[in-house]
């Protein structure tokens, strides 16, 4: 993909208090803002990072939805906002994103890498590493991967919310899930993972992809929840889990520090669900809960 059609992208400079963590919150703030490329700056000042942003969103609009976000990144600011002319962001970076193994059974590759390969153990994910939170390079979508890969059973329904590329809900179909219904709040990440179905060979029918807020609206009973996303959206969908999980089925929750570990587990057994198994990579933590026995919560259906 070259320049955006109107010859220019937005660019936006980030800058974080220095410390434990920083280039962590940076990079995940890339992810999660739909930048199509971006950099870390380290030249002797706070640290930096420069992201890239398609110019067919408005520069208001495109300040209201960083502002908003930037709410969640402590010591996080914005410091410049701007125009670049024809940067080839997608072409310059290719070796930036090497094949990175995911847990016990998958492994992550950009398109660029199916050339050539030969048959391997490990299932491959082909995701193009651009503008969503979810490429299989950050630890929390790693650690999501590898939650999900001993709990997914042949023909189950699969409810993925902050679908993001998509991963996460492929990676289940890999592996024989029959059908999953995948929710994100930005609508520019339906085409992106669309794309990363067909780049995997998935038929575009096998998912009911649409955009959503967590779980609102979504009508199934799931036997696999996934949500990697950060903690405060991870905590707002809590509620609605028994809705929408079948007793037995299970849950994977990511996108949180292991900071925050302690403060997500008391709000996970408020709602009925007691964790089975947690994992750490990094400064990131997450679960995969099923619900306590002899919860009796809002199980219709």
């Amino acid at each position: 993909m070259g320049v955006d059609e109107a010859g220019f992208w937005w660019s936006v400079e980030f800058e974080a208090v220095a410390g434990p963590g920083a280039e962590e919150r940076l990079m995940t703030l890339s992810d999660l803002s739909g930048a199509v490329g971006s950099e870390l700056l380290e030249e002797g000042g706070p640290l930096t990072l420069r992201a890239a942003y398609r110019s067919s969103e408005s520069e208001e609009d495109l300040r209201s939805r960083l502002g908003t976000l930037l709410k969640d990144f402590e010591g996080v600011s914005m410091s410049t906002f701007g125009k670049v002319k024809d940067r080839p962001w997608h072409t310059e970076h290719l070796e930036a994103f090497p094949p990175i193994e995911a847990g016990e059974r998958f492994e992550v590759m950009a398109p660029w890498h199916r050339e050539g390969r030969s048959p391997g153990a490990r299932i491959p994910l082909y995701i193009y590493p651009a503008s969503a939170f979810g490429t299989g390079y950050h630890e929390s979508t790693r650690i999501a991967l590898t939650l999900l890969e001993d709990a997914v059973e042949p023909k189950d329904l699969i409810v993925d919310v902050g679908t993001g590329t998509g991963v996460l809900f492929i990676a289940a179909l890999k592996l024989g899930a029959g059908r999953a219904v995948a929710r994100d709040l930005d609508p520019a990440t339906l085409p992106e993972v669309r794309r990363n179905m067909e780049l995997n060979g998935l038929p575009l029918d096998s998912c009911d992809l649409a955009v959503g807020d967590l779980l609102k609206g979504v009508e199934v009973r799931a036997d696999l929840l996934m949500a990697n996303i950060l903690l405060e959206p991870n905590m707002a969908l809590l509620p609605d889990v028994s809705r929408v999980l079948r007793p037995g089925g299970a849950a994977v929750f990511s996108g949180m520090t292991g900071e925050e570990r302690d403060r997500f587990l008391s709000a996970l057994t408020d709602a009925g669900l007691a964790p089975e198994r947690e994992l750490t990579l990094g400064d990131w933590w997450g679960c995969r809960a099923r619900f306590s026995v002899g919860f009796s919560g809002n199980k219709q259906g």
